[in-house]
């Protein structure tokens, strides 16, 4: 069998294989008969590998130095490692040099994971399509081109990634520990968390006064503001038909400028216009960007760019039009190509500058001058090429900010604050800088919204100005805040109710919560979606909510294998537990396996914050090794050693002690409350709920709430379908009980046997389903567990069958309940609903009914019909048949 892709993953936050490298490609890839077939034993790999990348020479892999990769390829290696390396050159090739990667065997003989960076995502996976194709040929020997692909990736680059100049914004805020967000394919982007959060798009920001967008955008408006300032502009007229163009040059003179009055950029605008032909194609160009055309005098001189932030000026640049330069023997085709083999310029904005392209604009220029492409230029003649001095129609810039006069540096800042604009680019047209341009004969030609920052940050000649650092002191002035607290919940089991609980904690001192779990988003205690909302997608919702100053976010095993967590950092982690569940799925076989995964939580914890673990679970405890942040730890046992060895040197646990939830702080101890007077402890009943109760008490103390408050908080916390919806959701009726709960797994059953026990009733009735993509023994586990703790069983049917047969699950729920010595009677009531109907309308007096419901919503809307109409119930006194 060939080789065969069995699915792509794009990490996008902290995950499984890297805390600190988000951007990862996760390919699970089957390499068939090539797991018995190394490279060292697939005749010529090697050399048409180096053939076909020279450039992969630089590839150290374990070997550290260079040849290194290809070392190992000629000693022999597995093609899933070689397919990894080929994904990563040719990103670099294609201008992406990304550098991380690793394969690891999935634990399923020819079954690997092809880790590797990427910078855009839709290039990750196109490199990682590509590069099993490339390892194919390769291995065939069939000739294989890479131009094809190279361009491809660059092409689908320049459409995902972000300009340069929210690039650098970007870039600057990350350096600085803000996190970010893209809020749609474009450049509009959110920078910080929840209340702290701006926006930026391009380089127009969330400060920025939309009526000076406006003014700028109106050349017109623009000019009269300027002119009634004394403000030097060229003198002009505005005009919607080409009738006036006559009278225009009449009036103005040649040479003219004609543009577009809304534009921006240099789009639709001609320049050094000395004929009258030449102005009427040049109103024709500006009419299709704009439905008013300025003309003005053209004034003689360099183009200069003077950039203003936060009504500072932070950088100038004269620009320069693509040119070509004349030696006396190259054709004006090879100059183009000369100035395009400069290794600065590249496709698109790949580079600090743009390959020139020869288009229609650039033609008509050429033969303006008497030449076609194939003429040749006269020793040091300059050939403009394009019309404006753009950076990305080929132009060139010289950075100048430090030999601008200081009247025109006084000017450039009136100017922004005339027009009201926080982020400004002035465009002057002038023969300097150095003096006044009052008084040089200079004027102001534009005042842009939303400038271009390429030409600052990497300027052709002079020195590159960091101006996206401005930007960020004006979004985030020192002392602001950008992020907001980020409590971050995993484990087994326990994840929703402690998340419930601490936004609970936290919505008592005040704050605004938006938390996410297995059965909701919600903000401020409102639902807005609804399902299973514990993957990163749900994560991001709540941190966009421009209401929302505090996060508590329950994280799964999925979420975290689909694409990593969905945020840069958290402020507390807490882990729950780890039990066996979902073992089998996504290549997580062992209960380490699944360890590694949860830690992913405590380890994407920053420095000063704190993780949270279960000092009873060895796997848990086990994660503080290797942790940057502070740790704090829980446990029902308050003799446990591993909490007094932690409180002995000075940290802080939660334990149980007496009856009361403590906090110990060092060797002082902080009664928090009673346990018997905590609601979602069923008067101490449910012990396992106090395993949640102590980490949410911890993450409380930590975000500094007074014990006051989360002891007020605990009493106010009542298990209901409202505050903790299928957990422990009791429901009396008139002769009998009905409690949902979520158990799902066989620590969940665990738990609630252990709860059950206490409950003085009889008889005990478990309504119960096996999931689908859990092991068989994992679905047997439970029907032993339930024979255990129930005197009667009526067996149900998940909804989502999880890819197995509901016949087979039921068969394996059995097998397990008729394993016990003991028997217990059992119903099959595939629908829960109609389980759930015959279970309270066959209720015994005095019987407990406990429903594990997955989908919780529509039990508890079964149970809430009932009991409306509980006062009618009539009792049935005959017991649940055995039919089998």
């Amino acid at each position: 069998m060939e080789m065969k892709i069995v699915e792509i993953r794009a990490m996008r936050g902290p995950n499984y294989w890297s805390i600190w490298r988000h951007k990862l490609i996760v390919m699970k890839l089957d390499i068939g008969k090539y797991e018995e077939l190394p490279t060292n034993k697939i005749k010529g790999f090697g050399e048409r590998l180096e053939k076909l990348f020279p450039s992969m020479v630089e590839h150290r892999c374990s070997e550290n130095g260079p040849g290194g990769f290809f070392h190992r390829v000629k000693e022999g290696t597995w093609l899933g490692h070689v397919i990894e390396h080929i994904a990563l050159e040719i990103q670099t090739l294609a201008g992406m040099d990304t550098g991380f990667g690793r394969t690891r065997s999935t634990g399923e003989q020819g079954f690997y994971h092809v880790v590797f960076s990427y910078m855009e995502e839709k290039v990750g996976i196109y490199a990682a399509k590509a590069a099993v194709k490339i390892a194919e040929a390769l291995v065939s020997g069939e000739p294989y081109s890479l131009e094809e692909d190279i361009q491809i990736m660059r092409e689908i680059r320049e459409e995902e990634r972000l300009g340069p100049s929210t690039g650098s914004i970007v870039q600057e805020a990350m350096n600085r520990g803000i996190p970010y967000m893209r809020l749609n394919r474009h450049s509009l982007v959110m920078l910080g968390y929840g209340v702290n959060q701006k926006r930026i798009q391009a380089t127009v920001c969330s400060n920025t006064s939309n009526i000076a967008v406006e003014l700028a955008c109106d050349k017109e408006e623009t000019k009269n503001l300027l002119a009634a300032a004394s403000i030097p502009i060229p003198t002009g007229i505005i005009t919607y038909n080409a009738e006036d163009i006559p009278y225009a040059v009449n009036k103005l003179g040649f040479p003219l400028v004609i543009k577009p009055v809304n534009g921006n950029h240099g789009r639709g605008a001609t320049i050094n216009i000395r004929s009258l032909e030449q102005a009427e194609e040049g109103f024709l160009l500006a009419k299709k960007i704009s439905r008013a055309v300025i003309i003005e005098k053209f004034i003689t001189g360099y183009d200069y760019r003077l950039l203003v932030i936060n009504y500072k000026l932070v950088a100038a640049a004269r620009r320069t039009p693509a040119a070509v330069t004349g030696n006396g023997k190259m054709t004006i085709q090879q100059l183009v190509e000369e100035v395009n083999s400069d290794p600065r310029r590249g496709y698109g904005h790949e580079k600090e500058l743009t390959s020139i392209k020869v288009d229609e604009m650039t033609l008509a220029m050429i033969q303006e001058k008497g030449y076609t492409m194939e003429s040749v230029l006269k020793n040091n003649e300059i050939l403009y090429l394009k019309a404006t001095a753009n950076l990305s129609t080929g132009g060139t810039a010289t950075d100048v900010t430090d030999l601008v006069h200081p009247y025109n540096v006084f000017m450039a800042e009136r100017i922004s604050r005339i027009i009201g604009l926080d982020i400004c680019g002035i465009d002057i047209m002038a023969p300097e800088l150095t003096t006044p341009i009052n008084e040089n004969g200079g004027a102001v030609l534009e005042v842009n919204a939303g400038p271009g920052f390429r030409m600052h940050i990497a300027p052709t000649e002079g020195l590159p100005r960091n101006v996206a650092e401005p930007v960020i002191d004006m979004l985030y002035p020192p002392g602001s805040q950008a992020k907001i607290p980020i409590v971050a919940v995993t484990g087994t089991n326990g994840k929703t109710t402690t998340t419930r609980l601490v936004a609970h904690i936290m919505k008592t001192v005040g704050y605004k919560v938006g938390f996410t779990t297995t059965d909701g988003i919600y903000i401020q205690n409102r639902m807005l979606e609804q399902g299973d909302c514990t993957g990163p997608v749900s994560a991001e919702f709540v941190l966009r909510d421009p209401s929302v100053d505090f996060a508590v976010l329950e994280c799964a095993r999925g979420g975290i294998l689909r694409a990593g967590l969905g945020f840069h950092n958290c402020d507390i982690g807490i882990v729950t537990n780890v039990a066996e569940d979902h073992l089998g799925l996504k290549d997580i076989h062992t209960l380490e396996d699944l360890s590694r995964v949860k830690a992913v939580v405590p380890e994407s914890v920053l420095p000063e914050g704190y993780a949270i673990l279960n000092a009873d679970d060895d796997l848990v405890y086990a994660m503080a090794k290797g942790l940057d942040c502070k740790v704090a730890y829980f446990s029902m046992d308050e003799t446990n050693p591993r909490i007094k060895k932690h409180c002995r040197n000075g940290g802080i646990a939660a334990v149980v002690e007496d009856g009361y939830i403590v906090i110990c702080k060092g060797t002082w101890k902080i009664r928090i409350e009673k346990v018997v007077n905590i609601p979602l402890t069923f008067s101490g009943k449910a012990i396992f709920m106090i395993q949640n109760i102590l980490p949410a008490v911890l993450a409380g103390f930590l975000s500094n709430v007074k014990t006051e408050d989360i002891r007020l908080a605990l009493e106010t916390f009542i298990p209901s379908p409202t505050q903790t919806p299928g957990r422990m959701n009791l429901f009396q009726f008139n002769k009998f009980q009905v409690m949902v709960d979520y158990a799902h797994n066989t620590a969940g059953f665990m738990a609630l046997g252990k709860f059950l026990e206490k409950i003085n009733a009889k008889p005990k009735v478990g309504i119960i389903a096996g999931v689908g993509d859990r092991r068989d023994e994992d679905i047997i586990s439970l029907g032993t567990l339930a024979a255990d703790m129930f005197d009667e069983i009526i067996i149900r049917q998940d909804k989502n069958l999880r890819n197995r047969s509901g016949e087979e699950i039921i068969r394996l729920i059995v097998k397990g309940i008729e394993g016990r010595k003991i028997p217990v009677p059992y119903k099959i009531i595939p629908t829960e609903s109609e389980a759930i109907d015959f279970a309270i309308r066959n209720a015994k007096q005095g019987a407990f009914i406990t429903i594990c419901s997955d989908v919780v919503p529509d039990a508890l809307n079964s149970i809430m019909k009932y009991k409306e109409q509980d006062a009618s119930f009539e009792m049935h006194k005959e017991d649940i048949p055995n039919q089998h």
